[in-house]
């Protein structure tokens, strides 16, 4: 679908860029010195024949002053869109010293890269959290005309589409998952700055605008509920370091009593089983060094 297909879509006329009529500058200033020399000769032959020296002096300066307005310079990366009385003409992209007709509008803009740091805004993640966001983005622009002449400011327009972009995707995901089940923001860095990617270029390509990178520059929850959520992550670190510390545990435990049985070293009923059981579970799961206890008696005594 072409640009001005979807422009009838969406109720809007389209722009889109397409190369100018101009010419390279340097056989022009040529024609500037000739038209000099014109006038000087014209300057010089006045004494001796009047009416040809004020022709060609006249000549020599409507020349000059057709040829000159027509100049402009375009450096690399950069380009000239053309306007007759407010009508698209095409755009410019050839570097160097170049030429128009005289009345012919030109209004330069940079085809580079640019970067921008967003600033930090407050955004509530998939949970209902409040977090806070900061992001990244290299932009530059691919549709002269659309950049021109499609958005009123295309500079504006890029800060307000990535602000919308960065609060949809915060929205999008959790800050963090402590079970690593789910996609979060900050786990999985690369997934989501290449769908913040996505959304960017889907929202600026209506200016004409593409996005080359872009990535979170800050992330953390927002000051208010900082602190209680940095407990809650502790808490839930320390249940699953619990969690992982008694499944080891009792695999040792199980292994210890199986290596007994079959080497025959103790016989052991259910009673006995059950305090080394408790034993070796207070050993290895215990944050404090054990105390070895010597019993001189029996288990029953």
């Amino acid at each position: 679908m072409t640009n001005a297909e979807i422009g009838g879509v969406n109720g809007l006329s389209r722009s889109g860029e397409r190369g100018a009529t101009t010419a390279s500058g340097y056989p022009l200033l040529l024609g500037i010195v000739a038209a000099a020399v014109v006038g000087g000769i014209g300057i010089a032959s006045i004494d001796r024949a009047p009416v040809m020296g004020v022709l060609l002096l006249i000549a020599g300066v409507l020349a000059i002053a057709l040829i000159a307005p027509g100049f402009y310079m375009l450096q690399p990366n950069q380009a000239a869109a053309i306007t007759l009385f407010g009508s698209y003409k095409g755009t410019d992209r050839r570097t160097g010293l170049r030429w128009v007709l005289p009345w012919l509008a030109r209004r330069k803009v940079s085809v580079r890269a640019n970067n921008i740091i967003s600033e930090r805004i407050k955004v509530n993640d998939l949970r209902g959290n409040p977090i806070e966001i900061a992001a990244q983005v290299v932009w530059r622009i691919i549709d002269t005309a659309q950049a021109l002449f499609d958005v009123d400011d295309y500079r504006a327009f890029v800060l307000v589409q990535i602000e919308a972009a960065v609060r949809t995707i915060g929205s999008r995901y959790a800050y963090d998952d402590i079970e690593h089940l789910e996609v979060t923001l900050r786990g999985h860095h690369e997934q989501v700055a290449a769908e913040l990617r996505t959304e960017l270029i889907a929202r600026l390509v209506v200016a004409g605008i593409t996005v080359d990178e872009c990535g979170f520059t800050h992330l953390a929850y927002a000051p208010e509920i900082a602190q209680s959520m940095l407990r809650r992550q502790q808490a839930q670190a320390v249940v699953a370091a619990r969690q992982t510390l008694v499944a080891g545990a009792v695999g040792m435990v199980e292994m210890a009593l199986e290596q007994l049985s079959a080497r025959q070293v103790v016989e052991l009923d259910d009673e006995r089983r059950a305090a080394m059981v408790s034993n070796l579970m207070v050993v290895l799961c215990g944050e404090r060094d054990t105390q070895p206890v010597v019993n001189t008696g029996t288990l029953y005594q």
